[in-house]
């Protein structure tokens, strides 16, 4: 009987489940049948999010295998069975507003961190109850600005389940969003992981997420079906708010796209995984992450990044801003906005003074001795 052993771990900022046991290659494809189970390089394991759904769906999958399961390290994550109940509750309600998968899932762990944390029957919660656990759970433990303003909307869907009179979530106040700026990589560094990405499906992967500004997501749930030649079209079904959209292929992705379809074979999805099934997208931040290495790019590049890097590109080739929101699916012009902030259309004609200095004193001293910056100026 194969021994399976259970265990938390934090990872990506979020509590996860992982699953470790000794190398047996038809347990890891039984296991791998469940399509939240990823694989972490960093903690050599699998791993899905520490919930109570995914927990007992783990469970009842390896017990179907017969495997012999130690869960005693999960023991203290464990919800009473009242909380179990609330917590299914909470999730049959996010579905039934159709909310995402993931989005279930994350809010799902939030509200499971504040089951945990606040050991009192719901009916008693309180405003202050909710920002202790903020204060405690989210904020000590220094999670990143957006996961805290995602944990605020988790509660607020909590708190239109429940309908308390003592809570009022519009009450508690949510941090100021980051306004970071995309890393965004030039149009040389994105040939150079082209190039430095050896494996064909794979470079036709990271060329179609950056030739089409596809998510990783859209790309990889992407159908062949919806791959349109003759129209140099690509339909996008059901992206980021259950949107359809068109996006423009480019033509010069079409030899590569004949290439792979005839070396792959796929039958359904663009890029299939194992068994045909969607492939792993830790499988592809992992690729472009060793193709940025044998490129020797140092900037911390993701998948979303050749998203990032296809939207400002097309700016600075001068395309509207209005299209390029379309091609996109943004709902509102603000969020394409962020890349007239990156871009180096009007940057590259600004000069730096130093650059107008240097040529002043080249246009009145012609000793080109005194305009080196190099040299030691105690000769």
């Amino acid at each position: 009987m194969e021994q399976v052993r259970l265990f938390p771990f934090k990872h990506k900022e979020n509590l996860q489940m992982g699953i470790a046991f000794k190398y047996n290659e038809a347990l890891k494809a039984h296991l791998k049948m469940i399509p939240e189970v990823t694989w972490t390089k960093t903690h050599s394991c699998y791993y899905v999010p520490l919930t109570q759904e995914s927990k007992a769906k783990v469970y009842r999958h390896l017990k179907n295998f017969g495997c012999e399961i130690d869960y005693s390290a999960l023991q203290k994550y464990t919800l009473d069975p009242q909380a179990e109940k609330d917590l299914n509750e909470f999730i049959s309600y996010l579905e039934g507003k159709r909310y995402s998968k993931s989005t279930i899932s994350t809010y799902a762990s939030f509200i499971y961190k504040l089951l945990k944390f606040q050991k009192k029957p719901i009916s008693e919660y309180t405003n202050r109850d909710l920002e202790l656990f903020i204060e405690n759970k989210i904020a000590k433990q220094d999670y990143s600005i957006s996961t805290h303003r995602q944990c605020i909307s988790a509660l607020k869907q909590f708190e239109m389940l429940h309908k308390l009179e003592a809570l009022n979530v519009d009450e508690i106040s949510r941090p100021n969003k980051s306004k970071y700026l995309p890393i965004v990589l030039s149009k040389e560094e994105v040939i150079d992981i082209f190039r430095a990405t050896r494996n064909l499906k794979h470079r036709t992967l990271l060329i179609l997420i950056y030739s089409s500004g596809l998510r990783i997501g859209e790309a990889l749930s992407l159908k062949l079906q919806d791959i349109d030649v003759d129209r140099r079209q690509i339909y996008v079904r059901n992206g980021k708010g259950r949107k359809d959209r068109h996006v423009v292929m480019a033509e010069s992705f079409i030899p590569l796209l004949y290439n792979y379809l005839t070396t792959y074979k796929p039958e359904d999805l663009f890029i299939e995984g194992k068994d045909g099934n969607e492939y792993s997208a830790s499988s592809v931040r992992s690729v472009l992450k060793l193709s940025c290495s044998r490129a020797k790019i140092k900037k911390h590049v993701t998948p979303h990044t050749l998203r990032h890097s296809y939207a400002t590109h097309m700016l600075e080739n001068g395309i509207d801003l209005r299209h390029i929101q379309a091609l996109l699916g943004h709902s509102r012009p603000e969020t394409t906005m962020i890349y007239t902030h990156v871009t180096q259309h009007d940057l590259l004609k600004i000069k730096s003074p130093l650059d107008v200095t240097l040529k002043q004193l080249a246009d009145s001293d012609k000793n080109p001795e005194n305009l080196r910056l190099s040299r030691n100026i105690f000769d």
